[in-house]
């Protein structure tokens, strides 16, 4: 081998021992780097976060939501998804204030939207039947019937029992003549409505007597219902469509059959405006 090629051996070998410098180099390079950014990561500018982090709350509070089908970030301000308390940026005086306390109010949205076919025809009947309801208990101020109808708003409808000495002779089902314009006033009262009206004849727990016509109390008090339902077909030329009938005896008391006064509250007719929609 020449002299000259035995140089460039030479050379060659220490350029081979020198190059794990070069990646040295590199990696020192390297951890300067990540440490000087950790350094400046660990010196924040609070100041300025402050500024960048109110910028960006304003600017998504005034825009649209996009649930909501707004615009986003648009340029005309609408609904907005949360809003966060002034005070957690700036330090107000309402730090304490609860943001769940406005939950429970109803947003404008869900106050100006449209009512459903359902809850318009809610609504219909409910205001039909608090009309009902007050038209009667008038009619029983003004006519001093308070001891002989009582009306009450139920959550089947509305409610009005009529004592059986106002309708009935003892022990009979035929309806008495000074009856007859209470139940006119009802039956006018029923004309326009939609509901179905149930008639239901109650009785005390004392046996039918021996000359009675009727068998029991279930007779009789079936008769009895159906009596003043014969009344509003009859005589008011109402819908029979409308109405239903029961007799239930003695198996319904609303008061004491121990006592006579109890007896005279279970003898009774109850007339009740049924509700067809349920809240």
């Amino acid at each position: 081998m020449s002299r000259r090629s035995k140089r460039r051996a030479k050379r060659e070998t220490a350029d081979h021992r020198e190059r794990w410098m070069i990646t040295y180099a590199d990696l020192i390079t390297l951890l300067l780097i990540f440490f000087v950014i950790m350094y400046a990561m660990s010196n924040l500018d609070t100041g300025k976060y402050d500024v960048v982090t109110q910028s960006l709350q304003t600017t998504f509070n005034k825009s649209d939501s996009v649930l909501e089908l707004g615009n986003g970030l648009g340029e005309t301000p609408g609904q907005t998804i949360t809003k966060t308390p002034p005070s957690q940026v700036q330090g107000g005086s309402e730090d304490n204030q609860d943001p769940a306390s406005d939950s429970g109010k109803d947003s404008p949205d869900e106050n100006s939207r449209p009512l459903t076919e359902r809850e318009e025809q809610f609504r219909t009947q409910e205001q039909e039947l608090q009309n009902l309801f007050n038209v009667i208990t008038q009619y029983i101020e003004d006519n001093q019937l308070d001891n002989q109808i009582f009306v009450a708003d139920k959550p089947q409808g509305i409610s009005i029992t009529l004592s059986d000495r106002f309708l009935f002779d003892q022990g009979q089902a035929a309806l008495k003549k000074d009856a007859a314009p209470t139940l006119s006033k009802l039956a006018s009262l029923f004309r326009n409505l939609k509901m179905v009206v149930s008639i239901e004849g109650h009785t005390d727990n004392i046996p039918i007597g021996a000359n009675s016509t009727f068998k029991d109390n279930w007779e009789l008090s079936g008769e009895r219902a159906l009596s003043v339902l014969r009344f509003f077909l009859d005589q008011g030329k109402l819908d029979p469509d409308h109405f239903q009938y029961a007799g239930y005896a003695d198996t319904r008391p609303t008061g004491d059959n121990k006592t006579a006064a109890g007896r005279q509250k279970n003898r009774r007719v109850e007339i009740t405006v049924l509700r067809q929609l349920q809240p």
